[in-house]
């Protein structure tokens, strides 16, 4: 049997690096999205696609054998990273005079869009961008068009807008649309940042020269600005506080200056600045104080500043996390007391130019309602001083094309995910520590089981109390569900380059399954299912409350019971089928799990999925945990391995099975053969059985023993009222008293 699961395993593993070529590196987004695309539903009228350029990830689109628009998709040339940690791909089509023919939001994960808001809501927004004159937007900075933010998805709003945008640019530049070409060195002397020069020591002379550059609110301005706006609710919501009561002063400094660097910063905090950039990487600083932060809060789960933007002409840098480092304080006399100071890094890839004029956009928010959002925009203009830069005598460098596959844009995903994952993990630190003791406790409660079962109502208790943990802490409070799905990313990683970054992103869901991975060798699948599941939590719980309730139970006849459990062996094996073929139809497929619905969602969703997790947990009431037995993928591949368990911790009579059939019958599901042999595949190591193992009332080999030993004992203790035989007094009879 060894023998065999190893040829299974390298059979397995040659299959899945024998389809490695199939996911090149060079493969760009444009080649996987656009067969499933239809040229009309981009553009009205058009009748198809060319073939793709080889030079630009970027295909005709066709009208009467004619190209009437270039289509391309944004995450070929742009980092489009939302909330979820993955790609926002939309698929643009721009026309010969740099026009937005057509837009499309293609494929995204974003979760708020998933939870609470409309995802035609969304779709309606990017396609509002059709029409949008990008030769405007490249003499502006990208400023001639409002964003239509909506409520509750800032960020992935601002991602969009701003993917569409500085994707469109690069592509009508490098096509030469609307008159548009690749940018090019100005015309007459060109400048660059002079290392020797020197900053002021003092920060009210870096204020009057221009080192530092201000945007200063006051309550009476930020009032004016939202009654200004269409929605009057804004103005209704106006700020109570004195209209000259500072809303924010916010100041900037181009520190990665070397000059203006150590006079803000000082010689050590300038020195781990350099440390921190890469070569042709810029930073600036950024100070603030008053009613209202500049960085918000949203950075923290969603890892992207959304309350401020660097412009400079048509490029825009949104600076997410792995860009940010705190200040702890500033070098310079005279520096104001700020409640926030911030250093920001621009990548060298951004295109920014740090001898050129350059602006910060701040994004100002009101809530007009529970849930919804007026904003308005305050720009702060930053210019060097003259005397920080130097003339360029070199020959300026000729321009180059826009970039043709998402290669760079896949090595700036890959370095976010590098930093990223060390801030979730700090930030997760006290849910780390909640799921560290329920698996310490879990750990200390098999390895002695002996003495947890020992009494069947404290036992019974526990289990109840951690079942119900593990459902609303683990489930809906950390979302810590682990999926199928979580399976068939990783056999997509191992075909196209594993790497354990991605699976970083997510603490609680990395340490539960190496968890489940050291579980799997010492108790099977059992550990997760029957403890750390939460949806198996949600039916082993409603299934009490059923109980309680007098609702019948039905107890399967064996035979049909034996021959359902391969329905999710064959589930799991058709979703890994599905998965090789294309990952995004295999997470469709997997729907079959009701886990999204149930536990990451909290039923929030479309009445199919909801009616679909319900119809399981209605058919829970009546044989418990229904879907763990038949239909649960994720139970079926971990039942796969469990098979190499190395300890057989439940024990077991001769007389078990032959006669008695308590514990298969009393089994919460079926995992007990008739014989008396536990199916690891099937056992959820909920102990029952190990209670019944050592119960004095219900097992009969127990009763035999227990009744045996009192008949010993009562068979040991002598006759106290009658001398033993061959005493002296033996034969003397005593009265009772009267």
């Amino acid at each position: 049997m060894t023998l065999t699961k190893h040829l299974f395993l390298c059979l397995l593993l040659a299959c899945l690096s024998a389809l490695a070529p199939m996911s090149a590196d060079a493969r760009t987004v444009l080649q996987d999205l656009l067969p499933d695309q239809t040229a009309s539903d981009l553009v009205p009228g058009a009748e198809g696609f060319g073939p793709i350029r080889e030079d630009l990830a970027a295909a005709p689109v066709l009208k009467g054998g004619k190209t009437v628009a270039w289509a391309f998709v944004t995450s070929d040339f742009v980092g489009t990273t939302g909330y979820s940690g993955k790609p926002i791909h939309t698929l643009i089509a721009v026309d010969p005079d740099a026009r937005i023919a057509g837009v499309r939001l293609v494929k995204h994960s974003e979760p708020i869009v998933l939870i609470g808001i409309p995802e035609a809501k969304v779709r309606a927004l990017v396609e509002g961008y059709k029409g949008l004159d990008l030769v405007a937007e490249a003499q502006s900075g990208g400023t001639t068009h409002d964003v239509d933010i909506i409520s509750g998805a800032t960020v992935t709003v601002m991602v969009i807008d701003d993917s569409i945008i500085r994707s469109g640019l690069k592509v009508a530049r490098a096509l030469g649309l609307g008159g548009l070409a690749p940018v090019a060195a100005a015309a007459g002397p060109r400048f660059e940042i002079d290392p020797a020069a020197a900053a002021p020591a003092d920060w009210a002379t870096m204020e009057g020269d221009g080192t530092l550059r201000r945007l200063s609110l006051d309550v009476g301005q930020v009032n004016e600005a939202f009654a200004a706006s269409p929605d009057i609710r804004a103005a209704q919501r106006a700020l109570t506080e004195a209209p000259e009561t500072t809303f924010i002063d916010m100041q900037v400094a181009l520190v990665s200056v070397p000059g203006i660097g150590k006079a803000i910063l000082g010689d050590a905090a300038d020195a781990n600045l350099r440390g921190w950039l890469a070569e042709g990487d810029q930073a600036i600083a950024v100070f603030g104080q008053g009613l209202y932060s500049f960085k918000g809060s949203g950075y923290v789960r969603g890892g992207i500043f959304d309350r401020i933007v660097l412009i400079q002409d048509d490029v825009s840098v949104r600076f997410r996390d792995r860009d940010h480092r705190r200040l702890n304080g500033i070098a310079a006399e005279g520096a104001p007391g700020f409640t926030e100071m911030d250093l920001f890094r621009i990548p060298a890839g951004t295109g920014f130019d740090p001898a050129k004029p350059f602006r910060i956009q701040l994004l100002v928010q009101r809530e007009v309602g529970p849930i919804e959002k007026v904003f308005q925009t305050f720009e702060l203009a930053y210019e060097l001083p003259p005397h920080y830069l130097r003339q360029v005598t070199a020959p300026a460098p000729e321009p180059q094309a826009a970039p043709a596959a998402a290669t760079p844009v896949a090595s700036e995903e890959s370095q976010a995910q590098a930093e990223l994952w060390k801030r979730i993990w700090l930030d997760s630190q006290a849910r780390i520590a909640v799921l560290g003791v329920m698996l310490l406790v879990l750990t200390g409660v098999f390895f002695f089981q002996h003495f947890a079962v020992r009494n069947e109502r404290r036992f019974y208790i526990f289990r109840m109390v951690y079942l119900a943990a593990t459902l609303v802490v683990l489930g809906w409070m950390f979302n810590a569900q682990l999926s199928v799905v979580n399976l068939m990313a990783l056999f997509g990683a191992l075909v196209t380059g594993f790497s354990w970054q991605a699976f970083l992103l997510d603490p609680l869901t990395f340490i539960l399954w190496f968890a489940v991975a050291a579980a799997l060798l010492f108790w099977g699948r059992g550990a997760y299912c029957g403890w750390l599941c939460p949806f198996g939590a949600l039916q082993e719980l409603t299934n009490q409350v059923a109980r309680k309730l007098r609702i019948p139970q039905w107890t399967l006849p064996w035979g049909l019971h034996e021959r359902l459990w391969p329905l999710k062996y064959m589930i799991f094996l058709g979703l890994f089928g599905a998965s090789l073929m294309s990952v995004e139809q295999a997470e469709r497929l997997a729907e079959v799990e009701p886990f999204k619905t149930a536990i990451i969602l909290k039923f929030v969703r479309a009445w199919p999925f909801v009616a679909y997790a319900v119809a399981l947990l209605v058919a829970g009431l009546f044989v418990e945990r229904f879907y763990c037995r038949y239909l649960c993928p994720l139970g079926a591949a971990l039942a796969i391995p469990a098979r190499i368990r190395m300890f057989d911790w439940l024990k077991r009579y001769h007389e078990c099975g032959n006669p008695c059939q308590i514990c298969a019958h009393e089994c919460p599901v079926q995992s007990i053969h008739p014989t008396g042999e536990i199916n690891p595949n099937e056992c959820i190591n909920c102990l029952h059985c190990q209670v019944l193992y050592h119960s004095p009332k219900v097992c009969p080999v127990v009763i035999k023993k227990v009744k045996r030993r009192d008949k010993l004992a009562a068979s040991a203790v002598p006759d106290l009222g009658r001398p033993p035989a061959g005493h002296p007094n033996a034969a003397r009879v005593t009265k009772p008293s009267i």
